[in-house]
């Protein structure tokens, strides 16, 4: 007997792949649960920036430098966080993830100064940046490959969620108790979700243990890194994650509240009605895409492309309204386009994973994540500048916008052609491969 092996998705599941099932969906459900929260706490101050600006009396550029420190904490543990998630498993590392971005919750609500503030900001990133990974990784784990894109999909909008619940909860708490308990109360979230991670998580089903690791040690490290950076598919995603994925963040993390406000003229709570509509619009979208490649896997690079097109277009109709400020319409269909942000930078994961082998899925997922942050933290920078620079002509600071997009879409056009010959050398390759079984 022979059986065709492959991971792509569309395809039989090979021998041995995790079962899916009730269980798989609990035990994931855990380590989201995780991710929600750290979303939480990473986009608090998307809607607490012109409070922090107040509490800490700083400009615009001292003000980005905390979701940029943030950031920079997040991108730079990507690639280590992915070697941790290979070599230790997803359990210890979303639980070090919990108590690190909780610690770093509780010392920004109790922070007396800005420097205190931004050290507490930088843990907070180190904790959030050893979740997403960690999820990514617990759904290969314990889902068939063919599920792969709508698990990753399904995980996004999940973040989404938690961006939601700042939006529209942790909002309130802020404007109704004030900046100590607000963020303190929120950082109880923190610890629920890390004594259910230490109680329930499992690493992968029975019977479905990893390979065991070679000798570890810096020659294993610059390895693994290597040879994921060598794949095509690792890059191409890199980069179609850091060019769709950052007119968004930069919106939602720090920038859109600012921007409605105080260019556009809008009331807080409209300005909130609007930030929670693109949150809306990524976890409909999200479910789409999802759906989509899961079912047509050539439909990744177009969903990309078109998403950074739409996005392109929008802000530059914004931003060039010849009125005083952009009409309502306009805005609303600004923030829905915002809204395809995030799903189509988790195509960028479906570029890097049929590009690895399961033991680096881990490294390449690190990869490819840090792209759209390392894009949103240069973006956050450039507008703080342009901003203090130009005295607030926000019209002049988003065009940092196109800028990172053109970059980006470069890189995407220059690598699409080489990954998608080599996946298919590797789907011809895994279709001819032959399972013999011994007759009895």
């Amino acid at each position: 007997m022979s059986r065709a092996t492959t991971d792509l998705p569309g395809d039989p599941p090979p021998k041995g792949a995790p079962p899916g099932g009730r269980r798989a969906v609990a035990v994931w459900s855990i380590g989201v649960a995780v991710y929600f929260v750290a979303v939480i706490f990473r986009t608090s101050l998307g809607v607490a920036g012109l409070d922090a600006a107040d509490r800490f009396h700083v400009n615009a550029s001292a003000l980005s430098t905390f979701s940029i420190l943030q950031l920079l904490v997040y991108a730079g543990m990507q690639i280590p966080v992915g070697l941790l998630v290979d070599r230790l498993g997803t359990k210890k590392v979303l639980c070090l993830g919990a108590v690190l971005f909780t610690a770093g919750q509780l010392g920004f609500a109790f922070s007396p100064s800005y420097g205190t503030a931004l050290a507490s900001r930088a843990l907070l990133g180190c904790g959030d940046a050893m979740t997403f990974i960690s999820v990514l990784r617990l759904g290969t784990r314990w889902f068939p490959a063919r599920r792969g894109p709508f698990v990753a999909q399904l995980a996004g909008l999940v973040g989404m969620a938690g961006n939601l619940v700042s939006t529209l909860v942790l909002a309130r708490l802020l404007h109704g108790l004030g900046w100590t308990p607000a963020f303190a109360g929120s950082a109880l979230a923190g610890a629920v979700v890390l004594v259910l991670a230490l109680l329930f998580l499992k690493d992968h089903p029975e019977g479905h243990e990893p390979e065991p690791f070679p000798h570890q040690g810096a020659a294993y490290v610059r390895r693994q890194i290597a040879e994921a950076w060598r794949e095509p598919g690792t890059r191409l995603g890199m980069w179609v994650h850091f060019t769709t994925q950052f007119p968004a963040m930069v919106f939602l993390l720090l920038w859109g509240l600012p921007f409605l406000v105080q260019a556009q003229g809008l009331s807080r709570a409209t300005a909130g009605e609007l930030l929670t509509l693109i949150v809306l619009s990524n976890m409909v979208i999200g479910l789409v895409y999802g759906q989509v490649v899961a079912r047509h896997h050539a439909a990744r690079l177009p969903l990309a492309l078109g998403t950074v097109a739409a996005t392109a277009v929008m802000w530059a109709l914004t931003l060039a309204w010849p009125g005083a400020h952009a009409p309502m319409a306009l805005l609303v269909a600004l923030c829905v386009v915002l809204g395809a942000c995030g799903p189509a930078s988790m195509l960028g994961f479906d570029f890097a994973r049929p590009a690895n082998p399961p033991e680096r899925q881990g490294t390449a997922s690190g990869i490819t994540n840090m792209g759209g942050f390392i894009a949103s933290m240069t973006t956050l920078f450039a507008i703080g500048v342009l901003l203090d620079a130009t005295g607030d002509d926000y019209s002049v600071a988003f065009c940092a916008v196109f800028v990172l997009q053109a970059l980006g879409l470069t890189q995407i056009l220059r690598l699409r052609t080489r990954a998608a010959r080599r996946e298919r050398e590797r789907l011809v390759a895994s279709r001819v491969e032959t399972v013999h079984v011994p007759a009895a």
